[in-house]
């Protein structure tokens, strides 16, 4: 049984869909559980994963609503009891609170396990709500059999504030894949790009622990310096607005897609890709780019060090604008330094971040904890 509260458009999505594809359906009945996405967000089941199939639950979602969030929790016991699954898995903070407290209230003898995706230490809340987070992660660490990270910096985060001990605490990266990239210059006609022009992409939720404002701020200063580089969003969230204001406001050389489904298209139509985060777990917009050939300018936050090697397919840089400028006018400027990082990141996340070594690693994990379970 695999819980998430929603399937909004991220990793977490991305990762669920690829687990419930590939299953051995002969091996395992694979069953997934979700709520629905807010009203400013695109469902990942709805738009690009229409052969995944899901449960949803009446309730589940992003925002805390304690109505909803009963009735989510009161329709997962009943879920639990009809389905009697061998191992509960649930993914991102709300599954798996109200997921792993279910499951114990259900009094169905399944091994509990959870992954975070990230974790919602830094960024999210002020220091109060943070300790009730800490508080709360600690105690249901307590029962849950096996906790798993996205990369090897969350999980030393998390065992840093104590949720969790590191017997029972692993790492499962991410695993995806990407089809076959379309012709570079159609892509960029059918996304009204110039084809005449370099184009570096900012991919994934315009939302604050994204820092799109830094985003706007490295634009402005690669503009300053008159680097032949454009740029184009391909995301959406509660803050695009507020950036198309400032893009037209300052006459920036950025493109607003909005979100986009076809992300084969969106990697054909770059030559670079940017991240400028605050926090992350382990992004997978920057494996995709690596998978499609393309160099990252990243800031070092989360796992970001587990899936671009400094200097060798990406340049990781610090928080300040004007280092992150720096690396893009250095790439932009380089023809065969792009080539060089592309190519070596193709490689490494090919070989590294496939969804075929995902759902191994989730398969082999599961008969080893049923396996621990019958000899106890």
């Amino acid at each position: 049984m695999r819980v998430i509260a929603r399937m909004n458009v991220g990793g977490p999505a991305v990762q669920v869909s690829g687990l419930m594809r590939e299953f051995d359906s002969f091996e395992f009945d694979h069953r997934l559980f979700t709520g629905f996405c807010a009203a400013d967000e695109a469902d990942y089941l709805d738009t690009v994963a229409t052969d995944v199939k899901a449960t949803r639950i009446e309730g589940f979602g992003r925002r805390v609503s304690v109505g909803g969030d009963i009735k989510a929790f009161i329709s997962l016991i009943a879920a639990i009891r009809s389905f009697k699954p061998h191992v509960i898995h649930t993914h991102t903070a709300k599954a798996g609170f109200l997921g792993r407290i279910a499951s114990l209230i259900s009094l169905q003898p399944s091994i509990r396990v959870h992954t975070f995706h990230g974790h919602l230490l830094n960024g999210y809340f002020g220091v109060f709500k943070r300790r009730l987070v800490i508080i709360a992660e600690k105690i249901l660490a307590i029962f849950t059999h096996e906790l798993l990270a996205v990369g090897e910096k969350v999980r030393q985060d998390l065992l840093a504030v104590g949720i969790g001990i590191p017997r029972k605490f692993g790492v499962m990266p991410p695993g995806l894949e990407i089809c076959h990239l379309p012709n570079k210059k159609e892509s960029q006609e059918s996304l009204g790009l110039s084809t005449t022009t370099l184009h570096c992409a900012f991919i994934g939720r315009v939302t604050q622990i994204k820092r799109p404002d830094r985003f706007l701020e490295v634009v402005t200063e690669i503009k300053r310096r008159g680097v032949g580089l454009e740029f184009f969003i391909a995301g959406d969230g509660e803050l695009l607005d507020l950036c198309r204001d400032r893009i037209a406001k300052e006459n920036l050389p950025i493109k607003v897609l909005g979100w986009q489904s076809d992300i084969e298209k969106v990697l054909a139509a770059a030559d670079l890709v940017v991240l400028t985060s605050d926090n992350e777990g382990t992004p997978l917009s920057l494996i995709q780019a690596g998978m499609a050939s393309l160099p990252v300018v990243t800031t070092r936050v989360g796992s970001v060090p587990e899936v671009v090697l400094d200097g060798i397919t990406g340049i990781i840089t610090g928080l300040d604008i004007q280092e992150i400028a720096d690396a893009l006018e250095k790439l932009a400027n380089n023809n065969d330094l792009r080539s060089q990082i592309g190519d070596a990141a193709k490689e490494f996340t090919l070989t590294n971040f496939g969804v075929k070594r995902l759902v191994h690693d989730h398969e082999t994990l599961y008969k080893k904890l049923l396996t621990n379970r019958s000899r106890s």
